[in-house]
Order: C-alpha cells, then structure tokens, then sequence
C-alpha cells in the first residue's frame, strides 16, 4: 500500500491513527497536533491531495513524483523540502542498493516519500514513539530522525567496501582474470556513495543555519551536529574509496602490461630459439646435400661417364664429398648457423 501509516501526534505521544488521508487532514484541524505521514510510491492522486492540503510547493512535489534527485535542502516558506540518499550493503551479491527518501517538514506536518526498500522509516517511527520527549518536539524531530537512520545506514556499507576493496588488494596479484570487472564494479559503487554523502554536508549546513531563526530546540541541535559529524565520517570514507580504487585501477593496469610484456618477450625468446633451431636444420640439410648431389650423379650409371673408368674416380668422388661438406660446414659455422 502507498500510504504506510498516517497519524496525529500531541506532546510526543500518539493520538490517533487514520486508514485515509481525509481523517488524518480532519483530526489535524479540529484537535492540533502535528501529523506523520508515510507514504511509499504514493499515486499522482494521492500527492497531490497531500500537497493541496498541506500547500506544498508545486517544484517539490514534482520533484518528490519523479524521484532520481540529488541530496538537497530547499526552503519554501515555513516549509522544508528534503531529499536523501540512503544505502545498504547486500552481503550474498556483496552489492551497494541505494534508496531514495523525500520529506516535507512544515510547522504542523511531517510527510515522508520513500522510493525503495531503504531507508526502514517504519522503524524510525518505532524509535520516536518510544522517545516521546524527543517526538515532543515536533516535525523537526522527525527530520532528524530520518537524516540519523540514513546516515546510520552507511556504517554497514562502509565496512562492505572496505573489505571489498581488501579482496581487490589481494586479487590483483594472485592472477584472477576477473579483477579488472571487480574494480570497475566497485569504483561505481565508490562513486555512487560519493554521491550520496557529499551533498548531505551542505543539507546539514544549511539546517545548521537556520537553528536560531527557526527556533530549533538546544538537545536537537547538538543531536544533528552528530549526524553532521558521521556525515563528514562518511564523506572522508567514500573519498578514500574512490582514491583507493583509482590507485588500483592504475596498479592492475601496470600489472597487466608488465604480464604483457613478459609474455612477448618470452614469444619472442622462443621465436628466436625456434629460428636458431631451424637455422640448424638447413646448414645440416646442406651440407648433406652436397655429398648427395654427387653420389646422385654417379649413381646413374650412363654408358659414356668417363670418371667411372677412372682409377682414382673413386677417391675423387668421396673426396669432392667430405670437402664440399667442410666448405658448407666452415661457412654456416662463420656466420653462427651452427
């Protein structure tokens, strides 16, 4: 269902619960209070019946229907329009999900629009009605809850990336032909959770601003100091991933290369070995060729030869055979075919 819960809350404690939007808007007018509402994927219809009623800018709300927007903070009179990146490490596909939150903050209302499974505002709600002095504090309470259980969210993707990054580290030298995919794979992940922690430090600045003219109470200020000093955690982190990744992007690369270039080398050792190899082969295959050649000759028995009557033809013949051999043997080994 869209609408997630929707209810009104007095004093920090909860005092009604509403199944339509209608209820929630009636009870608000007629009692006070300030109303919760969360919605999930909400309808055209249903936002735009919560942006008349509660007078919600028209850039918000189609910005909250469209969704896919940057970490930001916008002010529309009393009303505060943000939007937050959450995230969470999937630990079977070891996978960053990043998730989407929009939230209305106004003087009497808090509206909160998740686009994904994360960040759990069900249990954000839980924690703030078993907190009721911090709820007491209204809409603004709402905000900060939010903005701590995002940012707490990212504690689990850090320690995800960190130990993925470790694997990286301890692959690139073991030969894994898969590493160079896992690099590029994790440096998007790096750089989407650069996006979305980077912008929150300006969003938390700009709620820093605005404490005293908005009368934000002393314990909620220092509780979003917090959340702007984990931010800043995060923000260190994420840059030290990019940074880490681009380091072994360029290590893998030069690693490849080198593997490369050993690798011709060696064709080119064995093309060498192979040439001196068959450079052997021939000089051998000449020099016998040579002895064959003559004994050829005489060993085709025509009738006019007149060395066959010859009483040293004999030993001529065997003697043109060794030195033609010696003549081919002295001249291949001169020139370090042999």
């Amino acid at each position: 269902m869209p609408i997630l819960d929707s209810a009104i809350y007095r004093k920090g404690v909860r005092e009604s619960h509403h199944v339509t939007l209608d209820q929630t808007f009636e009870d608000l007018h007629e009692h006070g209070g300030f109303a919760w509402i969360g919605l999930y994927r909400p309808t055209s219809a249903e936002l735009a019946a919560v942006a008349e009623e509660f007078e919600l800018h028209h850039l918000a709300v189609q910005d909250a229907r469209a969704g896919h927007q940057r970490p930001k903070l916008e002010r529309y009179g009393d009303t505060l329009f943000v939007v937050l990146k959450a995230a969470r490490y999937l630990d079977e596909p070891e996978q960053v999900e990043f998730g989407e939150v929009h939230l209305f903050i106004g003087p009497n209302f808090a509206i909160t629009i998740r686009h994904a499974e994360t960040p759990d505002l069900p249990a954000v709600r839980r924690r703030l009605e078993s907190e009721p002095d911090l709820l007491a504090l209204g809409p603004q309470a709402v905000l900060y809850a939010v903005l701590d259980e995002v940012v707490r969210g990212y504690r689990p993707v850090i320690a995800g990336l960190e130990n993925d990054i470790d694997e990286i580290e301890e692959a690139m030298f073991s030969g894994d032909a898969n590493v160079t995919q896992r690099i590029y794979e994790l440096f998007r992940e790096a750089m989407g959770f650069q996006r979305a922690t980077h912008p929150l430090v300006a969003v938390m600045r700009s709620l820093e601003a605005g404490f005293d003219k908005y009368g934000v109470d002393l314990e909620l200020r220092r509780d979003m100091r917090d959340v702007l000093d984990n931010v800043l955690k995060a923000v260190e982190r994420a840059d030290t991933f990019r940074a880490l990744l681009q380091n072994a992007l360029t290590v893998h690369s030069t690693l490849v290369t080198q593997a490369q270039n050993d690798e011709m080398h060696r064709l080119a050792a064995e093309t060498h070995e192979q040439g001196d190899q068959v450079k052997k082969i021939s000089s051998w295959a000449a020099i016998l060729f040579t002895p064959g050649l003559v004994s050829g000759i005489y060993g085709m028995n025509f009738t006019h030869m007149p060395e066959l009557a010859w009483p040293l033809g004999y030993p001529m013949a065997l003697g043109l055979m060794v030195v033609s051999a010696l003549i081919l043997y002295a001249v291949f080994k001169r020139h370090n075919w042999l």
